[in-house]
């Protein structure tokens, strides 16, 4: 299969943009497309033959659910229950925007495969105009993990789609860099109070300011079936083993030299005033404190290691401000919860 990429013009409602994309995905074909956070592959949500090659590309394991996007907020009562006061005021505050919002399911109207396990359903309406002028030439919903090959770094530009997934889908949709650079918040309405099963571009305190206190949940209890993506298995991890280490230094300093003195090569991952400490390659990913750059740039980064000859990646924790606790989720999960310790 030849995979084409194309360009396409910042205009929502410029539906001659989409024709081929909507082509393919109502003959039970999958697209990459951008979104405001990272790029999507999509299918038609109400298809489980389509939804399934989804999972084929990606590599994806069966029971990890996907979020359905849509087009228009009226949407989400065609396919979700139970939608509470709380949830409508969360709409219309953050729609469109990075907030997944778990409901329970209507019954027989999205694919099986979509939430395997679980009678919820995440959706989310992107704030991107080609996912919305995609969404909307389509009029229907669709199912869209992140458009990289199962475990590995998101990707934020339509380049790393094309290496991950050249050869395994027909079409890209190129809408340059995404801005948010990490996954929509995912917030589960079906429990009381609400809890957050993965943080996001949507911070915890935004939500709050609206509906008041909400719980954190970031990972599956058991061998219950996970009702959100980034619950179970590993994800966002580059090809060398990745430690978090605290920002400090005069430890990174020395915790390298020790490296270097067992023969590894280091690649270095932190803000842009630390600077190299010797490693054999530095990645800067924004100024100290600026939560919403680093989470722009982490996949970015994560993705240029896997260029090097690094043999182990040392990645600078933030704080847990704002969507910095998005950033912090994600390293620890490309980390496997392994600390950098001298």
């Amino acid at each position: 299969m030849e995979t084409k990429v194309v360009s396409v013009d910042n205009f929502m409602d410029n539906k001659r943009n989409y024709e081929q994309a909507v082509d393919i995905l109502k003959n039970g074909g999958v697209v990459a497309f951008p979104t405001e956070t990272v790029y999507g592959l999509g299918a038609l949500a109400t298809d489980e033959l389509a939804v399934q090659k989804i999972f084929e590309a990606k590599g994806r394991p069966s029971d990890n659910p996907l979020i359905v996007h849509i087009g228009n907020k009226e949407q989400v009562f065609n396919y979700a229950t139970g939608i509470s006061a709380e949830a409508e005021k969360l709409m219309e505050t953050f729609w469109p925007g990075p907030l997944t919002l778990v409901f329970h399911k209507k019954v027989g109207v999205i694919a099986l495969n979509v939430t395997p396990g679980v009678e919820t359903v995440g959706i989310r309406m992107p704030d991107h105009p080609v996912a919305l002028g995609l969404l909307r030439a389509l009029g229907e919903p669709l199912a869209a993990p992140s458009a990289n090959r199962s475990g590995k770094p998101s990707p934020t530009e339509a380049g790393h789609v094309h290496k991950d997934l050249d050869g395994l889908i027909p079409l890209i949709l190129d809408g340059g860099q995404t801005g948010v650079g990490v996954e929509s918040t995912v917030l589960d309405m079906t429990t009381v109070p609400p809890t957050i099963l993965r943080p996001g571009g949507t911070t915890q305190e935004m939500i709050e300011s609206i509906i008041g206190p909400v719980n954190s949940e970031t990972k599956s209890p058991g061998e219950q079936a996970p009702r959100s993506p980034g619950m179970k298995y590993l994800h966002y991890a580059p090809e060398a083993p990745l430690y978090v280490i605290n920002y400090d230094a005069d430890k990174i300093r020395a915790a390298i030299e020790k490296l270097h003195a067992e023969g590894k090569k280091v690649a270095l991952i932190g803000p842009d005033e630390l600077g190299i400490l010797g490693a054999d390659w530095y990645f800067a990913i924004g100024l100290a404190g600026n939560n919403e750059a680093m989470a722009t740039n982490l996949y970015g980064a994560l993705r240029k290691c896997d260029l090097t000859e690094a043999d182990l990646i040392l990645a600078v924790e933030t704080d847990m401000a704002g969507v910095g606790a998005a950033v912090m989720n994600r390293l620890m999960k490309a980390a496997e919860g392994k600390h950098y310790m001298n």
